[in-house]
């Protein structure tokens, strides 16, 4: 099988958690990956942003990176990026048409990419599988952040009428979509996403006390951290607003210690404005704020913490989650999406309802004191996370792309085009 991934809007070669990269990359560079090494050939189709990428990248036998060429490599917000969607477009079927380039389908990987995707699929008669990863009409409805157009919402609705299939990464997704978008749910396959359990492992003591000497931490420090983009949507000023109530509560021994790992992402936000958050609560001197870091180096990371806070508004899964949770590290998440599947309440850490700082800072507080129940429950999280795999993941994929074929009908023109 041949399979034409669409991922506009950010390379799953980019660095996650600066810019728009993120968990896509990481889920689309991932299962791309596992897909060639199971017998799939995949090309991901994205947009060029330096002229030294080139146009095709081998990344490993059957999968392929290749950069179009779709308005300046520079200067394009993610908001821009509609205005570039005819040249995607036509740069793809441009590459496919010089290279005679076949495929059994098209898979698109968040909104932008749906409608080029759409477009490829009905050029070339074969069907299209979707991937929103977010959905305007759910970040919407938790008032976080700047507003998602209406313009954007009506993409989406047409793209949930229009594909062939809808992959989402848990049923709470499901649900959202159906409450939403008023989906057939008949079309949609839950697959969920999976951790790199061979890079991010337990650390012993010895990895512990060399991740926290790098990282300029004392060794017998209580250490909080966060990894992801800095915007408000995945909820960082929560975590130091909660942080600064545990500091003025007095009630953990020793030191303590913060790190914010991330790069600012989105329109009007800045990493100055979190460390603006951090001075305000009394932070700064035990804040370390950390620019991207790739998958390595994050693993790292997560053994020097004590806790991972996911505190996001929404997470269709919580990647982050998972993987801290495969170093040995319990989680302190929202109670949202898809992180309830991907932290056991209780058991591999703590879920919050809501992003009261002050209930936040009551959940961090009961761990950071409780060591032996902390500690137990970064032992469990570890046999938690092993069960996310990407090889599961794209064994999964595989068979809902070969159901999508089994009872794909082109009908071209017939397609509803509506979409409001």
């Amino acid at each position: 099988m041949r399979v034409a991934m669409i991922s506009m809007h950010t390379s799953p070669l980019e660095q996650p958690g600066t810019g728009d990269a993120g968990g896509m990359n990481v889920y689309v560079h991932n299962i791309a990956t596992q897909l060639a090494r199971q017998g799939t050939t995949v090309d991901v189709f994205t947009r060029a942003t330096r002229p030294s990428q080139g146009e095709i990248v081998e990344v490993e036998p059957g999968y392929r990176v290749v950069n179009v060429v779709a308005g300046p490599y520079e200067g394009l917000e993610k908001e821009d990026l509609p205005t570039q969607l005819a040249a995607f477009a036509g740069g793809v079927v441009q590459f496919t048409r010089a290279n005679d380039e076949h495929y059994d389908l098209i898979h698109s990987h968040y909104w932008l990419s749906g409608q080029v995707g759409w477009l490829l699929a009905d050029l070339a008669g074969v069907p299209l599988v979707h991937t929103g990863h977010t959905w305007a009409a759910v970040k919407n409805a938790y008032g976080v952040g700047s507003s998602e157009s209406e313009a954007r919402r009506i993409c989406e609705q047409q793209l949930v009428d229009n594909a062939e299939s809808l992959v989402v990464n848990t049923e709470d997704e499901t649900a959202e979509l159906a409450r939403f978008y008023d989906v057939n749910p008949g079309k949609i396959s839950v697959v969920s996403p999976g951790a790199d359990t061979e890079l991010f492992t337990p650390g012993t003591n010895r990895n512990t006390e060399l991740a926290r000497r790098h990282l300029g931490i004392p060794l017998h420090a209580k250490v909080v951290a966060f990894v992801g983009r800095l915007q408000d949507f995945k909820g960082p000023h929560v975590l130091l607003r909660a942080m600064g109530e545990v500091v003025r509560r007095g009630r953990v021994d020793g030191p303590l210690r913060v790190i914010i790992c991330g790069g600012a992402s989105g329109a009007g936000s800045s990493v100055e404005r979190y460390r603006e958050i951090a001075d305000e609560e009394g932070l700064r001197r035990i804040t370390r704020f950390l620019g991207p870091r790739p998958p390595e180096e994050l693993v790292s990371i997560y053994q020097a913490a004590d806790i991972v806070a996911v505190p996001s508004y929404n997470e269709s899964f919580g990647l982050v989650a998972v993987e801290a949770q495969a170093t040995g590290t319990p989680v302190v998440a929202a109670k949202v999406g898809g992180l309830p599947l991907a932290v056991v309440d209780g058991e591999t850490g703590l879920l919050v309802d809501g992003h009261v700082p002050e209930s936040w800072a009551d959940a961090l507080e009961q761990l950071l004191i409780d060591d032996p129940t902390r500690i137990q429950m970064g032992e469990t999280a570890v046999e938690h996370a092993g069960r996310f795999s990407w090889a599961a993941s794209a064994e999964q994929l595989a068979e809902v792309y070969a159901a999508t074929l089994d009872g794909y009908v082109p009908c071209g023109a017939a397609r509803n085009a509506g979409g409001n």
